[in-house]
C-alpha cells in the first residue's frame, strides 16, 4: 500500500467517524425531546456505514485482487431507530397523554456514550495510522538520502 492510499482510507475513517460523533450528539442533545416538528417524540439516529471497494479500472481491479487496493468507508447514511419510545407516567407533563403518560425518545445515555467513545476511539486509530505511514515516509526518504 503506498503512502497515498493509507492517508485515503485513514481519512475516510476519520471522515465516517466524525459524522458519527455528530449523530451521537444529535441524540444525546435530544434525549428528553418529547415534541418534534414530525410530531411525537425525538427518534433515536444510528449511522450506516459500507466498505467502498476499488474502481472500476482494470487497474484497481487487478490491484484489489492482488490485495495492494485498500478499501474505504463510507457513510451510506442515516436511519431511525425502530425501537418504540419510551413511556414515563407524569400527568403533570405538558405533552402526557389521557392517562397521564408520556412518550419519551428511545435513548439510553449509557449506550451513546458507549457508542461515543467507540467512536472517539476508532478516530484516534485512525490518527495513529495517518502518523506512521507519515513516519514510514520520512523514514524512506531518510534512507535514499543516505543519511
Amino acid at each position: 500500500m503506498d503512502l497515498i492510499s493509507a492517508l485515503e482510507t485513514s481519512g475516510s475513517g476519520l471522515y465516517a467517524q466524525s459524522e458519527r460523533m455528530k449523530v451521537i450528539s444529535s441524540n444525546l442533545a435530544n434525549a428528553n425531546t418529547t415534541r418534534t416538528e414530525e410530531g411525537g417524540p425525538y427518534r433515536r439516529k444510528d449511522i450506516v456505514f459500507t466498505a467502498v471497494g476499488p474502481g472500476s479500472s482494470f487497474e484497481s481491479v487487478l490491484r484489489s485482487r492482488m490485495g495492494s487496493e485498500p478499501c474505504r468507508v463510507k457513510v451510506a447514511g442515516v436511519v431511525e431507530d425502530p425501537r418504540p419510545p419510551r413511556t414515563v407516567y407524569d400527568p403533570s407533563h405538558p405533552d402526557a397523554n389521557a392517562e397521564g403518560y408520556v412518550a419519551l425518545p428511545n435513548i439510553n445515555v449509557m449506550e451513546e456514550m458507549v457508542n461515543m467513545m467507540l467512536a472517539t476511539r476508532s478516530y484516534e486509530a485512525n490518527i495513529m495510522a495517518i502518523n506512521a505511514a507519515k513516519g514510514m515516509s520520512q523514514k524512506a526518504l531518510t534512507i535514499g538520502s543516505g543519511r
